[in-house]
């Protein structure tokens, strides 16, 4: 277990240059630090010497990846890959291109995030397997018949449709809930019970026809029907013999999004108005700072390495029979 471990360590360490390196290309082939020193002092009418003193100020004046004019090393220290990217191999985060600490702004910034995404994740895993369950349950029925279409439909409208229609219906009309914004405390639940419901709704489309394919293809093997034949009940067979042998591909499609709590929702934070690490990330794409769009990126590979690794550990828990080498 030890030696798995350190090895798919080792692999998501380089998984990690990778993303890290692919993060700057990109950015730096839609962008260039002229295009960045003009938003952030204020548009296209703007000397070549306020870009120039820009640059400089934010080590955005050298090359990208290798520096001809450099002697030794610092052909390759000198650029502003290594300076700028290479530091977030050994956890220096840095600011951001306005001076902020990206640290301090994750540390306030990611409960929010937390208080989204955590509760619904777990209700989101919920439903979507009791809603599976009873498609199941009652298979080859107009029940089961309906409750496909229904996925089917669910899945087909745009994750966007249900936010704005929520907001529409439950802020503007009814008056429920606040429309957006964020407070901290009790008053957090106003603000966040609207786009949990639409997180959890919006799942349950694709993932619910997967899980029913997964527990449709347990319902018909060897132990399923010994389990029967011993006078257990179908709801008993379902919940204690399917649902724990189909409980590994089910722990590859949640454990790996464990990331999303601490990343939060691209949209439904921005739409939503929650001072979240989404709407964080965002808005540093719309302004075009680099320092923290890398930062969230490689944070997110981090995390998302985390739970691939979990997710194999979490195997074992599941089925003893698993033996990671």
């Amino acid at each position: 277990m030890i030696r798995y471990l350190l090895r798919r360590i080792g692999y998501g360490f380089l998984i990690l240059i990778g993303v890290n390196l692919l993060t700057f290309m990109l950015f730096f082939t839609v962008n260039t630090p002229d295009d960045m020193a003009r938003l952030n002092i204020g548009g296209k009418r703007v000397t070549a010497e306020a870009i120039q003193n820009w640059k400089e100020e934010h080590g955005y004046d050298k090359p990208l990846l290798w520096n001809e004019k450099a002697k030794g090393s610092d052909k390759l220290t000198d650029t502003i890959f290594w300076q700028h990217s290479a530091r977030l191999m050994v956890g220096d985060l840095g600011a951001s291109d306005a001076g902020r600490d990206i640290a301090y702004e994750i540390k306030n910034r990611m409960w929010p995030s937390v208080a989204l995404a955590f509760p619904t994740f777990l209700l989101g895993v919920f439903v979507i397997v009791v809603f599976s369950l009873g498609l199941v349950f009652f298979r080859h029925t107009k029940l089961e018949i309906g409750g496909v279409v229904f996925a089917i439909v669910m899945m087909s409208i745009s994750s966007l449709f249900y936010i704005i229609f929520g907001q529409w219906l439950f802020s503007k009309v009814l008056r429920l809930v606040p429309i957006s914004g964020f407070e901290t405390g009790t008053a957090m639940i106003s603000f966040l019970i609207l786009p949990i419901a639409i997180g959890v709704f919006s799942r349950i489309g694709g993932d619910a026809l997967l899980y029913r394919s997964m527990f449709l293809e347990e319902i018909n093997k060897d132990y399923v029907r010994t389990a029967r034949a011993k006078g257990l009940s179908e709801t008993a067979v379902l919940f204690k013999h399917v649902l724990r042998n189909a409980s590994l591909p089910i722990l590859t499609s949640t454990v790996a999004v464990l990331p999303m709590l601490f990343l939060g929702s691209l949209v439904m934070e921005s739409f939503f108005g929650i001072p979240g690490l989404g709407s964080f990330t965002i808005d540093a794409i719309n302004a075009q700072d680099f320092a923290i769009v890398r930062t969230m990126v490689f944070v997110g590979t981090v995390l998302y390495v985390i739970g691939l690794i979990l997710t194999d550990v979490a195997y074992t828990i599941a089925d003893p029979r698993i033996r990671l080498k």
